[in-house]
C-alpha cells in the first residue's frame, strides 16, 4: 500500500487506528484454548470486530515465534486473512529486525516477498547497510526512534558535543536512505510534548505510534503536537482493545472499544 492509499482510507474511514495483534493464550478467552488453532481463532474474530474502525493491523512477531511453527503457522493465516477479506487494511509486521547486510537481506525477503506485508519495524542503529535492503522491496520501513520504553533514556535520549540527541541523529541520517513513501519512524505517545521536537526533524513521514490506551498515553496530546496535514499518524493499541474482555464476548467488547478510539480520532481528523 503506497502512501496515497493510506491517506485515503485515513480520511475515508475518519481513523488512524492500528490494532495491534499481541495474542497470549494466557490472556484469551478459555473457551478458545480448545480449537485447534486458538491463535488465529481469536485473531479471526478480532479482524472481524474491529475492521471497520482501524486502517491497519500489527502483529508483534515475538507472540507468534513463541509458539515455535504452530504460532509461525498462526502469523501467516493471520497476515493471509486480512488481505484476501480486508484487502484495505495496512499490515504491519512488528518483527524489529535489523543486521548486517546479507541478513537484512534475508529477513526483508522473509516478510516482503514470502508474507508480502505492508511495512516491517526495523531496529536502526547497525547503520545504513543494515536498513537499506528493507527499502529496495516495495514496502514501508518503520524505524525504531524514539520508543515508550523507560530505558529509552539509556540510549536514544543521550546527547552528543553538538547538543543532538541520538534519536534525532538516526531520524536525520536515514532520511538519506529512504522517503516519507516509504520511511515512517516508531514514536512511544507517552512522549507527549517531544512529538515537537520529532516534527522539527521529520516534519512530514508517518510516525506509528504505540502506547495509547494500556500504557497511559494521550491520544489528543499525541495529535496536537504530531498530526500533520495529511494525518500523519498510525496510532496503535493492542492490550487496550484486544483483551479488554475474556469471555465469549471479547471481540464483541474490543469492537466497542475499537470505535471509541476511533470516534476520538475522526474528532481530531475535524479539526484539520
Amino acid at each position: 500500500m503506497n502512501r496515497k492509499e493510506l491517506v485515503e482510507n485515513i480520511f475515508r474511514k475518519k481513523s488512524f487506528l492500528c490494532v495491534g495483534l499481541d495474542v497470549d493464550l494466557n490472556k484469551v478467552p478459555k473457551h478458545l484454548l480448545e480449537e485447534e488453532d486458538p491463535i488465529f481463532a481469536f485473531n479471526k474474530q478480532i479482524i472481524d470486530a474491529t475492521q471497520e474502525y482501524c486502517v491497519a493491523y500489527k502483529p508483534n512477531l515475538a507472540f507468534y515465534e513463541a509458539y515455535g511453527v504452530k504460532g509461525m503457522i498462526s502469523f501467516e493465516k493471520t497476515v493471509k486473512y486480512i488481505q484476501e477479506k480486508y484487502p484495505d487494511q495496512f499490515i504491519i509486521a512488528d518483527a524489529k529486525r535489523g543486521d548486517i547486510g546479507n541478513t537484512s537481506k534475508m529477513y526483508a525477503q522473509t516478510f516482503f516477498g514470502e508474507y508480502k506485508v505492508d511495512a516491517l519495524t526495523v531496529a536502526p542503529y547497525m547503520g545504513e547497510d543494515s536498513v537499506v535492503p528493507f527499502l529496495e522491496y516495495n514496502g514501508w520501513v518503520i524505524l525504531l526512534a524514539l520508543t515508550s520504553n523507560k530505558g529509552s533514556f539509556d540510549f536514544q535520549q543521550t546527547t552528543d558535543t553538538e547538543g543532538q540527541r541520538l534519536f534525532e541523529k538516526v531520524i536525520k541520517k536515514s532520511q538519506e536512505w529512504g522517503t516519507t513513501e516509504n520511511l515512517m519512524y516508531v514514536v512511544g505517545a507517552t512522549r507527549g510534548e517531544m512529538f515537537k521536537d520529532i516534527r522539527k526533524v521529520a516534519p512530514e513521514h508517518f510516525l506509528l505510534v504505540p502506547g495509547v490506551g494500556a500504557q497511559g498515553g494521550s491520544l489528543q496530546e499525541v495529535c496536537k503536537y504530531g498530526m500533520t496535514k495529511d494525518c500523519g499518524l498510525l496510532v496503535n493499541s493492542s492490550r487496550g482493545i484486544i483483551f479488554a474482555d475474556n469471555t465469549e464476548n471479547f471481540a464483541k467488547v474490543a469492537g466497542e472499544k475499537a470505535k471509541e478510539l476511533q470516534e476520538q480520532m475522526a474528532t481530531e481528523l475535524a479539526k484539520l
